[in-house]
């Protein structure tokens, strides 16, 4: 485009000098004109001097064009290297834009990738939250629970200490000391959850090897199994040593030793005593141990501070010395035990009911397959005798020819249509099978074996007296 605006120069140029020669010219050929008569010399001088000029013009112009051209050409080179570089930009732009297009598409690409493979840990972990979330919130119920279960423990403990405190003066006596020891056994038995009467017994009379006996307490376990339980315990050597005053001189604090020791060695000959008694020879079934229950927490420590052998020498003669704490875990423990055979019960119970149900189903769905049965046979023998009548009976009497066609008999109608099946029925006896796995699932958790020798038995004993039924019926 400047090469072509150099060109219009140059032309614009030439014009011009075109009419300078010719403006020069036409004054040539006045001034000859308007001369009658002028030298040679002299005009071929004037004319010289006006080619020179003109020459002169036409050079500087010339040169003021070629300086034009150079600056032109010198702009063109500029413009062409700026217009080379500025094409090297653009590529280079162009191609990193390309990268970073293919890069963007290959992030994308592999972001989509990671994505979709990250699916299914999401859904996994997502799942893993919910599962954390529920064992949180069963961690806060059974915290809570067990927090309650402290606070009714140690509710108990500070019943028990104000108990102590408060009767520790009436205690010297030794039926005082008998009945507070028994009320307290039964207290801390009925705060645990278990029924006189049902649960345990107390003042109940049993025959032992060594004798009569009669224990203060019988605590009954599942299985029709039984444990003794002997709330008598030696206190005044233990109160004696309490009553000293703290602090106190070094003569009273050897006489409270002493009166500790007495005390540990009167619990000892209690024990025993205890085991003499066997009282587990006189239940019909006993793990073979008698519960020595201390109704006070110190009691039982200070013995054992003074005596540290005397507890594994009682479970040695099979006694079990136990503390209200202690004594009320063993407590928790039966009732939960009682809790989890009624619920066993029950399930068994429930078992029984559905496989006796399912049976019945079973027999009752026989029975209506051999009525199916029956009136198929019953339809199949109808449109025998239909089709007998009709082809045979009704044709040879449409010839006589004297029969009244009013009266003739017409056509018996066949029946096309089967007995339905007793689908719901069916559907029954599956949702009763369904229902039986629960039931040995619930059975599972609770814990409890499935009696399938029993069961298979009276299966048995059912089937046959459904059979004897049948052919009474028959």
């Amino acid at each position: 485009m400047d090469l072509v605006a150099v060109l219009l120069v140059g032309l614009l140029v030439g014009v011009v000098l075109g009419g300078l020669v010719g403006w020069l010219a036409a004054r040539s050929r006045s001034a000859d004109s308007s001369t009658e008569r002028v030298d040679p010399e002299v005009l071929a001088a004037r004319h010289e001097r006006a080619v020179a000029e003109v020459r002169a013009a036409e050079a500087a112009q010339r040169a003021e064009v070629e300086r034009e051209l150079a600056s032109t050409a010198a702009s063109v080179e500029g413009l062409r290297r700026e217009l080379s570089a500025a094409e090297a930009r653009y590529r280079s732009m162009h191609e990193q834009h390309d990268r970073e297009r293919r890069q963007r598409e290959r992030a994308q690409e592999a972001e989509s990738k990671v994505l979709q493979q990250l699916a299914p840990v999401q859904k996994a972990l997502s799942s893993m939250q919910q599962k954390v979330e529920d064992l949180e919130q069963q961690r806060r119920e059974q915290h809570g629970r067990l927090a309650e279960q402290i606070r009714n423990t140690q509710q108990s403990a500070d019943q028990s200490r104000r108990a102590a405190e408060t009767l520790a003066s009436a205690l010297k006596n030794n039926a005082v000391r008998g009945q507070w020891g028994e009320t307290q056994l039964r207290s801390l038995v009925e705060s645990a959850g278990l029924l006189n009467r049902v649960d345990f017994d107390l003042q109940a009379s049993i025959q032992a090897e060594s004798g009569a006996r009669r224990p203060d307490m019988v605590l009954r376990l599942p299985g029709g199994k039984s444990v003794a339980v002997d709330a008598k315990v030696p206190y005044n050597a233990y109160i004696e040593a309490m009553a000293i005053p703290d602090p106190a001189s070094e003569e009273q604090e050897d006489r409270r030793r002493v009166l500790l020791v007495q005390h540990a060695e009167k619990v000892r000959s209690h024990v025993n005593a205890l085991a003499s008694k066997q009282y587990w020879t006189g239940l019909e079934v006993s793990p073979e141990f008698t519960i020595a229950f201390i109704p006070n927490e110190p009691l039982l420590a200070a013995a054992l501070e003074q005596d540290p052998s005397l507890l594994e020498d009682a479970f040695a003669k099979r006694i079990a010395l136990a503390s209200p704490v202690s004594f009320w875990a063993v407590l928790k423990t039966v009732a939960f035990t009682w809790q989890q055979e009624a619920l066993t019960e029950d399930a068994k119970t429930l078992f029984d009911l559905g496989k006796e149900l399912y049976q019945r189903i079973g027999t009752l769905t026989d029975h209506a397959d051999k009525l199916r049965r029956s009136i198929e046979s019953t339809v199949e023998s109808y449109n025998k005798f239909a089709g007998s009548l009709e082809g045979r009976v009704l044709a040879t009497a449409r010839k006589l020819d004297n029969l009244d066609e009013t009266k003739v008999l017409g056509e018996p109608t066949r029946i096309e249509k089967s007995p339905r099946r007793l689908t719901r029925l069916e559907a029954a006896a599956e949702e009763v099978a369904a229902r039986r796995s629960i039931e040995d699932a619930a059975l599972a958790q609770t814990g409890v074996d499935r009696p399938e020798l029993v069961f298979e038995a009276e299966v048995v004993e059912d089937s046959a007296g459904e059979r004897s039924n049948e052919e009474r019926a028959g």
